[in-house]
């Protein structure tokens, strides 16, 4: 049975919407990387986004375990005009806008950004291609917030809204079984 580990990157401490900007994450937590190291797999394969805060996460958990090529696909969403601004900044210039795009997450986009349908359309295509190309092969997928949530509403049909109620820590596993039906074994674990 073929299995994907989506584990979130390390934290980067911004206190905005960070999409595809390029910031590190913080591994200074080497128990916490050590701990999710040992709950992952030993023979699962690893691929990260191209982003830097994942591809050293999956660095620093990679141990013996074979690595992919860093998949841009699995980058987060875009927030395009959004990017790397606050909440509230967003909110004082459209209002109506912002939280429609995080209340009725769907077709609505940021200025020069992606829908949360673009993104579970991006994610859900590369996917199944790493899925198809490692057929059997339990995968580690060190990506984002976004992305992982895409695949928890893939694989329990949920709406936007709905995948946007799970909280997904830093480090944390949510592992999906894919042979055959999809299921959530587990999310925001955090061994």
């Amino acid at each position: 049975m073929s299995r994907l580990y989506l584990v979130r990157h390390g934290p980067t401490h911004a206190k905005s919407m960070v999409g595809w900007s390029d910031l590190p994450a913080d591994l200074s937590d080497t128990a916490a990387l050590s701990r999710l190291s040992a709950h992952l797999p030993e023979d699962g394969m690893i691929v990260s986004s191209d982003l830097i805060r994942a591809v050293h996460t999956a660095d620093a958990i990679q141990d013996t375990r074979s690595r992919l090529p860093h998949d841009p696909n699995l980058r987060e969403m875009h927030f395009g005009d959004w990017e790397l601004k606050r909440f509230n900044e967003i909110e004082a210039q459209s209002p109506d806008h912002i939280r429609a795009f995080w209340e009725t997450p769907g077709d609505i986009a940021p200025p020069n950004g992606e829908s949360w349908n673009q993104v579970c359309n991006r994610v859900d295509i590369a996917v199944d291609r790493l899925i198809t190309n490692n057929l059997g092969r339990d995968l580690i997928l060190v990506a984002h917030f976004g992305v992982v949530l895409t695949q928890i509403a893939r694989a329990e049909g949920l709406s936007g809204e709905e995948a946007f109620s799970h909280k997904i820590d830093n480090l944390s596993v949510t592992t999906i079984h894919t042979a055959g039906s999809w299921f959530v074994e587990a999310i925001n674990h955090n061994p």
